[in-house]
C-alpha cells in the first residue's frame, strides 16, 4: 500500500479485531469514523456492491440527527462517486426507509449512518444490499479486506458518479407504511403518546399516527444530535411511562434513534417489550393461518416465559445469536415470516424485509383497536415472564472484550451457575457488537436465584476483565 493511501485510512491504527459487529461499523465519531476513513470504505462498499449485483445503479444513503452524521455522509457520497455510482441522500429518516427503498428501486445497495440507540457522541454505518437486507459476512468481510489491504485507484476516471438530494423518497416509504395496515383501520379515538428520542422519526412517526386519527402527544420531538438517545428513546422510558399516565393514553411507543426498533408502554404504565408484540402478534397471525409452522424467530435473549407459553398454544420457536442480521437471515432460512428481539427488533416479511420500529408500533395499534380491549388486557392475558436480569460491564479495551470467552474464571463461574440452576434457569454471557460491554443475562424462575448468579458473574467478569488497564 502507498504513502497516500496509509494517510487516508490511518491502517496502522485500525483495531486488530475485525472492523464491522453485528449492525455495520460503529464507534466514537472521529475516532474510526472520520471523514478520510469514511470516504474509503463508501469506495470500496460501492465496488463490493456493484460486483455482487452485476450491474450499475444507485446507493441510497440516509441518516439521523447526530452532529457527525453530516459529515459522515458526505464522506461516504465522496467514496461511492468515486467508484463511479450515483447517490441518493434522503437526509434525516429511520433506517427501515432505506431498506424499503433500497428493495422497492433499482438500487444496488443502501446504506444508514446512525448509531442505532447509542449516546450522541457515537456513529456507525450500516449496510443494505439490493434487497433490503443486512449485508452478509462474505460482503462485509470484502469490503473490510479492501480497507485493511488496498489502495483507492488513483489518476483520472472517465465515470465519476453524481450525487442527488432526494429526501422526497421518504414519502414513498411512508406510504408503504400506510399500506401495510388493513384496509380503512382508523385510530380515532386513542390518544398515543410518543418518545421520539430526538432522532429519525421525527418527522415520520407523529404525522402517519395522526393521518390515522390518533390523537398524539410528542415527546423529544425535534431532530436533535446533542440530545439523541439521552435519558429518552427506546433504552430510557421513564419519561414515556410518565407520559402515558400523566395524559391518560391508551399507550405509548418509544423509538430508538433510528427508529428500527421500538418499545411499548400499556396504559398503566408498563413496559411491554419485543417478546410481548413477538407473542401477540405471532398470535394473530396464527388465528389468521399466516404463520407457517407457528414459527417464531426471536434470540437467545428471549424470555423463557414467552416461549413456554407459545410452545403451550402449540406454536415453535427458534433461538438465534442477538442482532437483528441473524434473525433476518433465520427467517429467510425457515420461511419465517415474523421474528425479531426482546429489545424491540420486530421483523414481519409480509410487510417488509428489514426490522421497523414505526410499522411494529403501527400494527400493535391496530391489534389494540381491533381487539376492542385494551393493551393491558391483551398483556395479562398472555403469557408471565420469567425473572430476568441484564447487567452491562464496561470493558473498553476491544481485544480483551472479544476474547472473552477464553477467561477461565468466567467460564468456570458460568459452569457453576448452570449447575445450579439446571432447566429452572439460564445463563448469557456476550461482547456486545454495538458498544464496549460485556452483557451479563441471568434467567431463573426464583428471584432469589437469579439474583445471587447475576452478582457473581457480574463480579467475576468485572475482576477478569473490566478491571485490568
Amino acid at each position: 500500500m502507498n504513502n497516500l493511501a496509509k494517510t487516508l485510512i490511518n491502517t496502522d491504527q485500525l483495531p486488530q479485531t475485525p472492523l464491522f459487529g453485528t449492525d455495520g461499523i460503529r464507534g466514537k465519531a472521529g475516532d474510526i469514523l472520520n471523514a478520510p476513513f469514511t470516504l474509503q470504505l463508501g469506495y470500496w462498499a460501492g465496488k463490493v456492491l456493484e460486483q455482487a449485483v452485476s450491474r450499475k445503479g444507485s446507493i441510497i444513503v440516509g441518516q439521523d440527527s447526530r452532529n457527525s452524521s453530516d459529515m459522515l455522509a458526505a464522506a461516504i457520497a465522496a467514496g461511492l462517486t468515486s467508484a463511479g455510482l450515483e447517490v441518493w441522500n434522503l437526509g434525516l429518516c429511520p433506517t427501515p426507509c432505506v431498506a424499503n427503498l433500497a428493495s422497492d428501486s433499482e438500487a444496488i445497495g443502501g446504506i444508514m449512518i446512525s448509531a442505532s440507540h447509542n449516546p450522541p457522541q457515537d456513529n456507525g454505518i450500516k449496510f443494505f444490499s439490493h434487497k433490503g437486507t443486512k449485508l452478509s459476512d462474505s460482503l462485509t468481510q470484502k469490503i473490510e479486506t479492501h480497507l485493511r489491504t488496498d489502495c483507492m485507484l488513483q489518476g483520472a476516471n472517465l465515470a465519476w458518479g453524481k450525487s442527488y438530494q432526494r429526501p422526497e423518497l421518504v414519502q414513498q416509504y411512508v406510504q408503504s407504511l400506510q399500506k401495510s395496515l388493513p384496509q380503512n383501520i382508523s385510530f380515532r379515538g386513542m390518544r398515543i403518546v410518543l418518545d421520539l428520542a430526538w432522532g429519525a422519526s421525527v418527522g415520520v412517526a407523529p404525522a402517519i399516527f395522526q393521518q390515522l386519527g390518533a390523537e398524539v402527544i410528542s415527546l423529544h420531538d425535534l431532530a436533535n444530535g446533542d440530545l439523541i438517545n439521552v435519558n429518552c428513546g427506546s433504552t430510557h422510558l421513564e419519561l414515556l411511562k410518565q407520559g402515558v399516565q400523566d395524559y391518560h393514553a391508551d399507550l405509548g411507543f418509544a423509538f430508538d434513534g433510528d427508529a428500527d426498533r421500538v418499545m411499548a408502554v400499556d396504559s398503566q404504565g408498563r413496559v411491554i417489550d419485543g417478546d410481548y408484540i413477538l407473542y401477540l402478534w405471532g398470535d394473530l397471525l396464527r388465528q389468521r393461518q399466516q404463520l407457517p409452522d407457528d414459527l417464531i424467530v426471536a434470540t437467545v435473549m428471549a424470555n423463557l416465559g414467552f416461549e413456554r407459553a407459545w410452545q403451550a398454544k402449540g406454536g415453535k420457536m427458534q433461538r438465534t445469536a442477538v442482532g437483528d442480521r441473524h434473525v433476518q437471515e433465520a427467517m429467510w432460512r425457515t420461511g419465517a415470516m415474523l421474528g425479531g428481539e426482546q429489545s424491540g427488533h420486530i421483523l414481519c416479511h409480509h410487510h417488509g424485509v428489514s426490522g421497523d420500529g414505526i410499522q411494529t408500533a403501527l400494527h400493535l395499534t391496530s391489534l389494540v383497536k381491533q381487539s376492542e380491549t385494551s393493551l393491558t388486557e391483551l398483556v395479562d392475558n398472555s403469557f408471565q415472564t420469567y425473572p430476568q436480569i441484564l447487567r452491562n460491564v464496561i470493558v473498553e479495551d476491544r481485544e480483551r472484550r472479544s476474547q472473552w470467552s477464553e477467561c477461565e474464571p468466567i467460564q468456570l463461574a458460568i459452569a457453576q451457575a448452570e449447575a445450579a440452576m439446571g432447566e429452572q434457569g439460564r445463563i448469557l454471557v456476550r461482547a456486545s457488537g454495538t458498544e464496549p460491554l460485556i452483557r451479563v443475562m441471568v434467567e431463573a424462575a426464583d428471584q432469589q436465584l437469579t439474583n445471587y448468579w447475576t452478582d457473581k458473574l457480574v463480579r467475576v467478569v468485572e475482576q477478569n476483565l473490566a478491571a485490568q488497564i
